[in-house]
């Protein structure tokens, strides 16, 4: 039997040190396997060998001459970056033209409100303190306790309510809050 093993080895010539081969890759040789996942796996992550570049890696000795064959001249570079600052500044004025018109048509809507509904736009333009609280809001925080009164003094007005839940695609752990009543604040 074991000539049998021993004929069937001398057939192939199994050589005594992987050629060419990091000692990273060395233990995950596989014969007679489709070797794309090993190609995938050095082109991402390439060897330690410090003798030859790497399209990755940070050892590349050859980039002053390959930058000279792809562009040949200082004018030339030049010229690449004032075309390249060209289309930035060409992409900027599109931006603000488009900002422009948009506030513009903002600026009409209100003054088309302004004539419309003078009541709707003095509340629309109505500067207020967040900060500042009403004497209604004031007694009512001395009554209340707890997360109830935290909800209160957290929530500044006319943003996003804090204490919502944000929708997800599973329920909460420990279910649904069946007796759960906002707090609603007095109208000053």
């Amino acid at each position: 039997m074991s000539s049998s093993l021993l004929a069937g080895v001398s057939k192939h010539k199994l050589s005594l040190r992987v050629s060419q081969t990091s000692v990273r890759y060395a233990g995950r040789q596989e014969s007679g396997v489709d070797p794309k996942n090993d190609i995938i796996r050095r082109a991402l992550y390439p060897s330690n060998i410090r003798n030859r570049p790497s399209p990755v890696g940070t050892w590349r000795p050859d980039v002053g001459r390959r930058l000279q064959r792809a562009i040949p001249s200082v004018q030339a570079h030049e010229t690449i970056e004032r075309a390249w600052f060209l289309h930035q500044r060409h992409v900027r004025r599109a931006r603000n033209a488009e900002l422009q018109r948009k506030f513009e048509s903002m600026r009409g809507a209100m003054e088309t409100l302004r004539q419309v509904a003078p009541a709707l736009y003095a509340e629309a333009n109505k500067e207020e303190d967040p900060r500042a609280r009403s004497s209604g809001e004031t007694e009512l925080l001395k009554k209340l306790k707890g997360p109830e009164k935290k909800a209160v003094e957290a929530r500044i007005r006319g943003l996003f309510p804090r204490e919502l839940r944000m929708p997800t695609d599973t329920p909460p752990k420990n279910g649904w809050i069946y007796d759960f009543t906002p707090v609603v604040r007095p109208s000053s």
